[in-house]
Order: C-alpha cells, then structure tokens, then sequence
C-alpha cells in the first residue's frame, strides 16, 4: 500500500487526486507528531517497500528521514511532488526499490514531469502468466489459452519466466501440468499478497472477489509473480484474456 503524505490544502486536493489512480494508496493529511509518524512509516516500510509519495518541500523529507536512513539496498521508495503535481522525483531508491518506474507511472498519471536524477541503467524485460480456471479445467484447454494470449503480444514460450494463480489453486492439476510442460516455474499467492496490485489491475469483477476475496486473479497474479521476480514495479503487458473456463493475463517487469 502507497502511503501518500500532504501538508497543504492544495497538497490534499492533488492527493485525492492520486487516490482516484491507485485507490488502494492510504492517505495521511497533516500527521501529528509529524516527524515520529513519517519516521514509523518509513522504517515499518523497509519490509515490503511500499512507498511513501510526499506532497511538499523536498528538505522537509530530508530532514525529516535523515535520521532513520539505512541503504539503497533496504529503505523503501520516497517521491516527492510539488503540490500543483507539475513534477515527480524519486528521491530514495531509485532503481533497487522501484522509486523511478513508480515515478514515471505517476507522472504519466497526472500528466507532470519525471525529474529522475539518476543514471540510466541497462535493463532487460522479464514476462510472466497469470490464470485463474474452474477447478478441474484440463491442461489442453489452458494450453491454447495461453498460446493465443502469447501471440497476441508477439511472444514465445521460452519469453515466459513462470506461471501464476492465486493460492486456493495451488493443487490444481491443469495449471501444474501446463507449467511442467513449458518448463515454468508455477506460484501461488495469498489474497493479501494479491490485494497489493489491485491498483494496476485494468478491471475489477464483483463476481470474482465475492468468490475469492480478489477483484482479479489472472492479472494481480501476473503482476506480483514479475515483481517478485526483479524486486521492482510490474505492469500489464496483456489485460485479461478469459474463455468459458479460464483466464490469462501478462505482465511484464525489468532486471537491471
């Protein structure tokens, strides 16, 4: 979950404005003690690297985190926008922590300008398949699914770095059986773990969080499986694919 951090009215309005984009993101208007607030947030933050999006000054962020700063390689993403939303800049872990990719999806959002000071690196795509099915769909019919959905997008088999679902079908034996027959690795992931993308996903169906807990099983699962993967933001390459029994979906995130 985005934690995103105004101090001005017209700091809330651009916040709210945000929260319309990612409506999973908390968000925190005036918080008192401030620097004891931001400085918890910060440090709980270091385990999942949930960022923190600021919408003020950039020497109150400083100042503020100064003291609870540890590494690239361990603190979590930090941007700070100006209140008007003219322009995004990553400020802390950039590349490793995802702060830039976050960037440029948020000023590609509001329409502002990417002020990403870092170097630029060499970075290469990894893909990965999310499904969801009916419990007992066979193999075959997964199968051409997922070859139709890969030539949608002009990819291979071999392009593929692994298999997703949701965790009530990690015994389920058509999935299991087309990874072991692509080679690919196949992962579950809980509901929370789910939950976490929910703001990327491209529809949201009633029908299936009812069932599952989850707005979408095929897409949040192939966005976490490539964020797992290179430990940095993913995005949908392909938008839910369904047929009467299942349904696929890709995304794609980068190694540097």
């Amino acid at each position: 979950m985005t934690t995103l951090v105004s101090l001005t009215e017209a700091g809330r309005g651009l916040a709210e404005r945000i929260c319309r984009h990612w409506p999973n993101a908390e968000h925190w208007h005036r918080p008192s003690p401030f620097g004891h607030q931001i400085q918890t947030r910060f440090i709980d933050s270091r385990a999942t690297r949930r960022p923190l999006v600021f919408i003020c000054a950039t020497g109150i962020v400083m100042r503020t985190l100064a003291p609870v700063l540890t590494d690239k390689y361990q603190d979590p993403p930090v941007l700070v926008l100006d209140e008007a939303g003219r322009f995004v800049i990553p400020m802390l872990s950039g590349h490793e922590g995802g702060a830039n990719a976050l960037g440029d999806e948020l000023a590609t959002c509001l329409g502002a300008t990417l002020v990403a000071t870092s170097a630029a690196r060499y970075t290469r795509p990894v893909y990965t398949l999310g499904m969801g099915c009916e419990r007992h769909c066979d193999q075959a019919h997964l199968d051409a699914l997922i070859t139709d959905c890969l030539m949608q997008c002009h990819l291979h088999h071999q392009d593929i770095a692994g298999l997703a679902s949701i965790a009530v079908k990690a015994d389920e034996i058509g999935l299991i059986q087309s990874a072991a027959h692509h080679g690919w690795p196949y992962h579950t992931f809980s509901v929370p773990e789910l939950r976490d993308v929910e703001h990327l996903l491209s529809q949201r169906s009633d029908v299936v969080f009812r069932e599952v807990g989850v707005y979408g099983v095929a897409e949040a699962a192939a966005l976490v499986a490539a964020t797992r993967l290179t430990h940095r933001p993913a995005e949908l390459v392909l938008p839910k694919q369904k047929t009467r029994r299942a349904t696929c979906a890709i995304a794609r995130s980068y190694y540097e």
